[in-house]
């Protein structure tokens, strides 16, 4: 497809005219612009970008103050007070107490079936104002982590009681606000401090997205494209490639019900069968770093210290022996995957590499809802995913304890284990910040010694843009917070 590339840009060289507007390509445009129903990343970073919220997150993935600082008054009540300096609604209008209160009643009302509520509702008892500026939550429980939970963003509650279709026509406080939505593959913003155009444009194809940032007829890109492609960009004239290390964490799933996956020797043959390092240099051009849990190890609740996964194919050979495999006589598994070209890939060399130390994988690929489903279901023995933008340690409930299989959680591989729960529900009554940090570390040594997933990378955020753009810095989770002081530069 590379070879492709050259005879397509002869036969469109001209570049399409400029009405002003930095335009950046997307691979999946937003599903929806209001912060109560955004799930998918391209939802929610866009929103970031046209809503306030009361928390979000340093370097550390500490909640720090946003729209408003906080009190712990008692471990059941936290007070929250807005910046006096705060930005209006893009209506002109203040924003206030009323609005938080409005915003996060809506979404733990179950008739709004807002997918935040479950999490909020666990945790909120009720909700108090006290004049313009604060804001009382009480709790049904103590919770560390909850000023983390508050990071949706604010609507403005006459727009919320009048059931204005925020889905389609965001208004909100943030540094952007709407300008046009005409179709499904386009959107207008405009920055509202220097009104400044910036159109979201849909391209699917990644080798079109090349082709069109290359012709002018779109600024500038992140992440969604395969290391050839950006190895190509890279020696060409008046286009910029910027890499930032990222939190993304990818892994291979396992279903701990099968009488083979189940197995942890099995598992431990598959981590010291994969050479990490060596798919990390060759497959994924150096755009990502090994990691061994899920938290990155500059987490507040990771772990620097822990040990790294060798590649040993002898050690996994000899575990495999035990068992009654070889190369000449492989342990048979499948393994799930979507149909993404560059995810087949991926899976193939894990194929390879398997196959070495006598498993033999069967890859079975699907379009991306069929492959979820499954995955879901249970319907799998291997698989590979990657969890996404990661900022509260509450993710190991979620992922790991024996109470959170599907539908209540993300335990899609049926890990049941009592010490896994016994370290989860402790590190959650921990009184302490540093307490809880200590015991989520060390269950993340005893999931290194468990392996109900192997851990294989983080991989790093990849920004591209023309030579005129400036100003963009890389977010660490991936979202687009450089547009809030990106600039052109003709």
């Amino acid at each position: 497809m590379l070879l492709l590339l050259p005879l397509f840009l002869l036969m469109a060289s001209c570049a399409v005219p400029d009405n002003g507007a930095l335009r950046f390509g997307l691979s999946k445009m937003p599903v929806t612009l209001d912060p109560r129903f955004s799930t998918d990343a391209t939802s929610s970073r866009i929103n970031r970008l046209l809503y306030q919220r009361l928390v979000d997150f340093d370097a550390a993935s500490m909640p720090a103050p946003s729209l408003a600082t906080w009190q712990k008054l008692t471990p059941l009540h936290y007070r929250f007070t807005l910046d006096s300096g705060r930005a209006l609604f893009s209506t002109g209008e203040r924003l206030t107490s009323e609005d938080v209160k409005a915003t996060y009643a809506f979404i733990l009302d179950a008739d709004n079936a807002s997918p935040h509520r479950l999490t909020l509702a666990r945790s909120i008892e009720r909700i108090e104002t006290r004049g313009d500026d604060v804001i009382d939550f009480i709790l049904k429980e103590a919770d560390l982590l909850f000023p983390g939970r508050l990071g949706i963003g604010i609507l403005p509650k006459t727009l919320i009681e009048s059931q204005h279709p925020f889905n389609r026509s965001p208004l909100g406080s943030g540094a952007y606000q709407l300008v046009a939505w005409p179709d499904d593959t386009q959107l207008r913003l405009k920055r509202r401090s220097d009104d400044l155009l910036l159109e979201f444009i849909e391209v699917t194809d990644p080798n079109v997205r090349v082709l069109k940032l290359m012709r002018g007829e779109i600024d500038m890109m992140q992440n969604d494209l395969p290391p050839e492609l950006i190895r190509y960009l890279s020696n060409e004239p008046g286009i910029m490639i910027s890499h930032g290390a990222g939190a993304n964490f990818a892994y291979l799933g396992f279903n701990m019900e099968d009488e083979f996956t189940g197995v942890l020797q099995v598992r431990e043959a598959i981590s010291l069968a994969l050479d990490r390092d060596s798919i990390i240099q060759y497959v994924l051009g150096n755009s990502a770093r090994p990691a061994n849990a899920l938290l990155p190890p500059d987490h507040w609740a990771g772990v620097p210290a822990l040990h790294q996964i060798a590649y040993d194919p002898a050690a996994a050979k000899a575990l495999m022996s035990k068992l009654g495999y070889s190369v000449e006589k492989p342990l048979h598994l499948t393994y799930k995957t979507s149909s993404d070209p560059f995810r087949l890939r991926l899976a193939t060399v894990i194929q390879q590499q398997l196959a070495e130390v006598g498993i033999k994988v069967e890859l079975k690929s699907y379009d991306w809802g069929t492959f979820y489903g499954d995955i879901k279901a249970g319907r799998f023995q291997m698989y590979s995913l990657m969890w996404v933008g990661i900022k509260l340690p509450d993710i190991f409930r979620y992922v790991f304890h024996s109470t959170a299989v599907p539908p209540e959680g993300a335990n899609r591989g049926r890990f049941i284990d009592a010490e896994t729960d016994r370290l989860i529900e402790t590190a959650e009554a921990a009184n302490t910040i540093e307490k809880q940090a200590v015991l989520y570390q060390q269950l993340q040594h005893h999931l290194l010694q468990q392996l109900p997933f192997v851990p294989l990378w983080y991989e790093d955020h990849v920004f591209i843009a023309r030579d005129h753009v400036a100003g963009y810095t890389i977010a660490r989770d991936g979202n687009y917070d450089g547009l809030l002081d990106v600039q052109r530069n003709d």
